[in-house]
Formats: structure tokens, sequence, C-alpha cells
């Protein structure tokens, strides 16, 4: 993207969202963050100076659409990073409709609603929408079920956003990332009963690294999908 770009995020606060945010801040792009509660929007604003916030629940998607009308939308959308996402182990005979159910409303609906309010913006600025899906939205294993089923659905959301959204100029990425250092990874170790090592598992700056590449890639070409692996 060429001169200073709007971009709407989505988990902002820590892990690969963090480091795309600090990223497109540090060369002057406009940021707008998505937060959870009041309390979050301001940390987020606080820490990237300048930066707009948008105060919403992705655990309740239902109320987005309610949650925006009191607040003002940005005018001009040039990209969408879906990057926020939450993750929940268990196998498939342990799994409440709860754990099925929070997963999917963060990881797919929500992601589908915000999409649908900023298309118009995103149609007139011919923009981005980039999704950080998972290697888990390509493969699902034993335990991961629910997370996987929400990330193969953000895979369908995202191939048939491309093939709608194509003759409005719109470019739609998908990033497959691997195990990346985060506190999500953390989170997941701990789940697993496995010691976790931050050093074994991706940066979150390469993954943001491949972001900008997809964003920045000239108009001739578009990045649909990308799958990032740990290099160790």
């Amino acid at each position: 993207m060429s001169g200073m770009a709007t971009h709407v995020i989505t988990g902002a606060g820590s892990g690969i969202g963090a480091a795309v945010a600090r990223r497109l801040h540090e060369r002057g792009d406009e940021l707008v963050l998505l937060a959870r509660d009041a309390g979050r929007a301001k940390e987020l604003a606080e820490r990237y100076e300048g930066a707009r916030t948008l105060v919403g629940d992705l655990a309740e998607p239902d109320r987005l659409s309610w949650a925006f009308s009191h607040q003002t939308l940005p005018d001009r959308v040039d990209s969408l990073l879906h990057i926020a996402g939450v993750v929940d182990l268990g196998r498939v005979g342990d799994l409440t409709p709860k754990i099925w159910r929070h997963q999917l409303e963060v990881n797919l609906i929500a992601p589908a609603e915000l999409t649908r309010h900023f298309l118009p913006q995103l149609r007139v600025a011919q923009g981005h929408v980039l999704f950080v899906n998972s290697g888990a939205g390509l493969n699902a294993h034993a335990d991961w079920s629910a997370y996987a089923a929400s990330k193969h659905g953000l895979k369908a959301l995202a191939d048939s956003l491309r093939h709608e959204e194509k003759p409005n100029g719109l470019r739609v990425t998908t990033v497959y990332p691997g195990r990346t250092a985060s506190p999500m990874q953390a989170k997941v170790h701990q789940q697993e009963g496995k010691e976790y090592d931050e050093a074994r598992w991706i940066d979150p700056e390469s993954v943001a690294t491949t972001i900008l590449m997809a964003l920045d890639l000239p108009r001739d070409a578009e990045v649909n999908d990308l799958t990032v692996r740990p290099g160790r």
C-alpha cells in the first residue's frame, strides 16, 4: 500500500496483532483498533499514540451492530486485519456446546460480521481483507476439533469473500501461521500439560513481516494463501 493507509485491526493487544499494529504505527499509517471494552480501548490508545479505537466484543457478534451504531466508524478502510482469536482444547466427547459456541463466535462469526460492516468502505478503497488463520485451519488433530472447525470455517469465509468481491477490486488473503510465541501459545501448552519455551516457536515479528508483505504487494498481484511454519 502506498501512502498513509487506514487499517482496522483486531487482536492488537498481544502476539501477532501487537507486532502488526506496532509496525504499521511506526511507519505512519492510521490505526483503528477494536477493543472488547472501554478499559482495553484506553490501553490501546495509550500504547499507539494517535490511533482510534472501537469497542465491540467479538464474543458477542450479535451485539457488534448495536455497538457500532453508537460509535463513529472510519470513512475509509484500506485493510481489515482479522488477527484476534481464542482457543480451548478438548476431546469431542468432552466439549460442551458453550465451548463450541465461544470459539465459533470469536474465530468465525465475529470476523464475518466485522467484514459485513466494513465492506462499503473497503469497496470504495479497493482494500484488503486479511485473515490470520492457523495450521489448524488446514488440518485437524486430536483435541483440536472445535478450534479447527472454527478455523476451517474461516478459510471458507475468506475463499467465498475473495470470489464475491474480486469484481469490486478487493484483495483477500489468508495467513496460516504455525505455532507462534504468544500468550495464546502459552495457554495451549498449559492445556496440553507441556512446558512452554517461546524460543522454539515463530516470533510474532516474523508473521508480521509476512502480513505486511501481502498488504504492500503491488496491485498487479495478490497473495491468496500463505503458510508460515517454525524454522527450527
